[in-house]
């Protein structure tokens, strides 16, 4: 699976460990950066990098690792097509996508160690969505809010 991948200066430590891991896992990973962590960089654009080739489908699926996961989240989500889920946890990420159909996973690399997000990384990627009359009812309830505050609409 070709994953897109990005991080802030917070996130680089975990960013390349995880990188280092998918392909390690036969994965291909569109490095979108950032390589250090001796320059600060802002988690928006990060974000805005990952969800955007996610929607544009440059790429299957995105991971973005900021300090906490919670800044990343919430800019991946303002790219329309973008469905980003904080996941520090391997139920969540797998149930994310399943049912609510979510192609960005956030993590948080001062909040979550190598292992446990190895494990919702692997969550997160082996997971596919139900397709369930009941998801795909409220997806599109999310996509109509979307659109409804989409500059398209206006």
């Amino acid at each position: 699976m070709l994953i897109a991948l990005a991080c802030d200066h917070a996130g680089y430590p975990l960013k390349k460990q995880v990188q280092d891991w998918l392909e390690k896992n036969g994965h291909r990973v569109l490095n979108l950066g950032v390589d250090t962590d001796a320059v600060p960089a802002d988690y928006p654009d990060a974000a805005r990098a990952a969800a955007e080739a996610v929607a544009a489908g440059k790429a299957e699926r995105g991971i973005v690792v900021c300090g906490s996961g919670v800044g990343a989240t919430v800019a991946a989500n303002k790219v329309p097509g973008a469905r980003a889920c904080l996941c520090h946890d391997t139920f969540s990420a797998r149930q994310g996508v399943e049912d609510d159909d979510l192609n960005v996973l956030c993590l948080g690399g001062r909040v979550i160690g190598p292992s446990l997000a190895f494990e919702a990384v692997a969550a997160f990627l082996g997971a596919r969505f139900s397709g369930l009359e009941r998801h795909r009812r409220r997806k599109d309830k999310v996509v109509a809010i979307e659109k409804a505050y989409s500059k398209e609409a206006a």
